[in-house]
């Protein structure tokens, strides 16, 4: 029996089908006895179970019917009425909305009262808080304080009352006073608990960006990837000195150094060569900086993302011609060597070892040959690359295979070994004809309004849809639950870190295409990113999120529907609940003031009443030895996280 998780979408029901009779209540006092009546009679103990069976699919239909009521008026409301409702909304977010667009003030606590006194009533009515947690629970009388002079009484509504209940009272007091109240003017919601308290406007001054006595957020820079060759030598020390002058010179606490498969493993399995990132840490050390190291089993420079090109070791890629699916695959049978497929995480096709065994090797190597490191504390953190880019997603965004922002991307599940575990999974639910990738969800540059797939009321919200998309994202999870056990157990008593991407685009459409085929299960209806860190809080991980602090023009966002503060507030909110400490990486992009500014304020939201910060953050920029970087923004931002500045000067 399917649980509620799993039932149909609103469009899976059909007043007209024969599921309509459920819930009918004939009229006849008298029903007929049906056939076997008398049998059923005889064996009450059957005929009870079978009702009760009876009722709970009723249940099921009742329940997915209210879902989808409530589906689509959170949809109305987003879409006509432009109400800035949460990804998550619930019905204490659609009254608040409402009750905001209607002139009153909503405080993060639930008490909520007016702004000022209605333009017919100025100097008669005494504005006061209604004040209500908006939890839920049974109505309970509501206490009426008398007013001073003729003023009419407030209405005080008690914090247990039901949503469904507030009206009700309102209206009622409403009613016996005969009073019409005007609309007064939308407030700002600033100290709503939506995106806009965690990612603030810049402009509107509310808090005019001071962060003075804020949380002191550590920050380290990230140092570029082509200072060390394909043969593990240390191309320029001097300069490398240089640059971290400049670093030292604006009180930076560290730096990030990407130590990679395919440089340090690059030949032979098993040969290791770390000559070239000995050399590095000792410079690093004589600046009294603290590291922290990416193990980075990706490629780099693949997408433009670097002006180095570092592959996949070259062994890997010799064994590739033979296997080919061994590298995660496209419906239309393309290779991306960017990354390993997770389908060979537990296969024995890497001269005799599996994938994930390959990565314990390297990260036990490097634990071992840096172990006085360790001991005396230098190394701080290790970063666990587990995927694309490093980020724990699928390579579903590649420009060598043609994507251009803001496409949707493809799926990446068409090698053998996924398209097997895809047919296991497939024949346990059920349902083998289930074992195909989608035949309508597009190519990379589509747009979620142009397939079947990904479209309002898609196929990706019925049930085959829902199990693909489960199997899809449960494969990313057992990936990252699989490579941190054995990182556990590699780097015991260090702390480790998890970057997770931020796909901001089409994030408001109902479907979140291009989140879905990344790899994270998070249409309007669903959370994709708990059980991900479900994941991250059993093995202690910091989960570092991809911040977006640059500007995005209207036009750019009405076209790709994006919403990047609406996701930071998603992933970050999440993360907090599960107990995660977090961290922060800007988007490599130029930053001005203003940009800074942003990434300050996601990094210590200000209005964030648990006072939750980032653990550090990280700078990628251009090196310092280019002059592309303003070093007066820089240390602006520098001593903002640090908690010394002003955003004022």
């Amino acid at each position: 029996m399917k649980t509620i998780n799993d039932d149909a979408s609103a469009q899976d029901l059909d007043p007209q089908s024969d599921h309509s009779s459920d819930y009918l209540l004939t009229s006849n006092p008298q029903p007929r006895r049906p056939r076997g009546f008398a049998a059923a009679a005889a064996n009450p103990a059957g005929k009870g179970k079978k009702e009760r069976e009876k009722e709970k699919e009723r249940t099921k239909l009742r329940e997915r019917h209210r879902r989808a009521i409530t589906s689509r008026i959170l949809a109305g409301l987003r879409q006509y009425g432009n109400f800035p409702l949460p990804a998550r909304a619930d019905m204490n977010d659609v009254l608040a909305a409402l009750a905001r667009d209607a002139g009153w003030v909503v405080e993060a606590d639930g008490t909520t009262y007016r702004q000022c006194p209605p333009p017919s009533h100025v100097g008669s009515f005494a504005a006061r808080s209604v004040e209500s947690q908006l939890s839920g629970g049974s109505l309970r009388p509501c206490s009426v304080k008398e007013t001073l002079g003729n003023q009419p009484p407030a209405l005080r509504i008690d914090e247990c009352l039901s949503p469904a209940s507030i009206d009700s009272v309102v209206i009622a007091e409403r009613d016996s006073k005969n009073e019409k109240y005007t609309s007064a003017s939308p407030v700002n919601v600033v100290h709503c608990l939506e995106a806009d308290q965690l990612i603030h406007d810049i402009h509107s001054g509310v808090h005019e960006n001071d962060f003075t006595c804020t949380p002191y957020v550590p920050v380290y820079s990230k140092l570029p990837a082509g200072i060390i060759n394909k043969f593990c030598q240390l191309i320029d020390p001097e300069g490398i000195r240089q640059e971290l002058i400049h670093l030292k010179s604006l009180n930076m606490d560290g730096v990030i150094v990407d130590c990679w498969w395919g440089i340090v493993e690059g030949w032979n399995p098993q040969k290791y060569v770390w000559s070239g990132y000995r050399d590095l840490f000792s410079i690093i050390r004589e600046f009294k900086l603290k590291l922290q190291v990416v193990m980075a089993f990706h490629e780099c420079g693949g997408n433009g993302s670097s002006d180095a090109l570092i592959a996949l070791p070259q062994w890997v890629l010799d064994m590739g011609k033979d296997n080919p699916d061994i590298f995660f695959t496209d419906r239309e049978g393309r290779r991306n060597t960017e990354c390993l497929s997770w389908g060979i995480d537990k296969e024995r096709v890497l001269k005799g070892r599996t994938g994930i065994e390959v990565y314990f090797d390297m990260m036990r190597s490097f634990r071992t040959e840096f172990d006085d490191l360790f001991a005396e504390g230098l190394i701080s953190a290790v970063e666990i690359g587990l995927g694309a880019s490093g980020e724990l997603k699928y390579p579903s965004f590649s420009e060598r295979m043609g994507w251009r922002y803001p496409g949707i991307g493809e799926f990446q599940c068409y090698d053998k070994y996924l398209q097997h575990s895809l047919r296991m999974a497939a024949k346990l639910r059920g349902h083998s004809f289930w074992a195909r990738g989608p035949d309508n969800a597009g190519h990379y540059n589509s747009m979620p309004h142009e397939t079947g797939f990904f479209c309002e009321r898609g196929d990706y919200d019925n049930y085959y849809g829902r199990f693909f998309l489960h199997w899809y994202s449960q494969t990313l999870i057992d990936h990252a639950d699989n490579v941190l056990s054995l990182a556990s157990l590699a780097f015991e008593d260090t702390k480790l870190v998890v970057k997770v991407p931020a796909v901001y685009w089409w994030y408001k459409t109902p479907s979140h295409a291009a989140e879905l085929t990344a790899g994270y299960h998070n249409p309007t209806n669903q959370d994709g990113y708990s059980p991900v860190f479900e994941i991250l809080r059993k093995h202690s991980v910091t989960m570092k999120f991809v911040c977006v602090g640059f500007h995005l023009s209207n036009q750019e966002a009405n076209e790709s529907l994006i919403d990047p503060e609406g996701l930071s507030w998603q992933v970050l909110n999440s993360a907090w609940d599960r107990g995660l400490v977090t961290a922060g990486e800007n988007a490599p992009l130029c930053y001005d003031r203003e940009g800074y500014k942003r990434l300050v304020e996601m990094a210590k939201p200000s209005n964030d009443p648990d006072r939750r910060h980032f653990s550090f953050f990280v700078v990628q920029q251009p090196s310092m030895l280019q002059g592309n970087v303003c070093l007066s923004e820089l240390d602006f931002f520098v001593k903002s996280m640090h908690g010394e500045m002003t955003g004022a000067i």
